[in-house]
């Protein structure tokens, strides 16, 4: 189980994983995520994979929605 997505990075324990399976000739076929996940650790793995530049969690079209209808 992960517990702090902030000091352990998702994309740093897949790629820890993905490394180990290589080694082993094991290819990495599939994940899963179990449970509710904070969109912040969604969005670290999507800047990482991605290569975004200048990317913010503030432009995922539906936390701008959540925000905004809890302003009201």
């Amino acid at each position: 189980n992960l517990v702090n997505y902030r000091g352990t990075p998702i994309f740093r324990v897949f790629e820890t994983i993905k490394n180990e399976d290589e080694r082993y000739g094991v290819p990495v076929i599939g994940s899963e995520i179990i449970g509710l996940i904070p969109l912040e650790a969604i969005v670290q793995v999507a800047d990482h994979y991605l290569k975004l530049e200048k990317f913010d969690v503030d432009q995922v079209l539906e936390k701008k929605i959540l925000d905004t209808i809890s302003v009201k």
